[in-house]
């Protein structure tokens, strides 16, 4: 009996720690598309003023 529960507590821990490796995964990717979501308005305001504002070297 004692054997048992030892076994059923060796896989609940390697249970927890590889789900906290998965949550870990899934935070980073979240963390890196919030990332990439909030620097899109940048580009695209950036790209207007490149249209309206013509760099110098387009000149020649």
């Amino acid at each position: 009996m004692k054997a048992w529960r030892s076994f059923k507590l060796g896989v609940s821990l390697l249970i927890c720690l590889s789900l906290s490796a998965c949550v870990g995964t899934v935070v980073g990717a979240a963390v890196d598309t919030t990332i990439e979501v909030a620097k899109v308005p940048f580009k695209v305001a950036g790209a207007a003023i490149d249209l309206l504002i013509p760099d110098a070297d387009d000149d020649d």
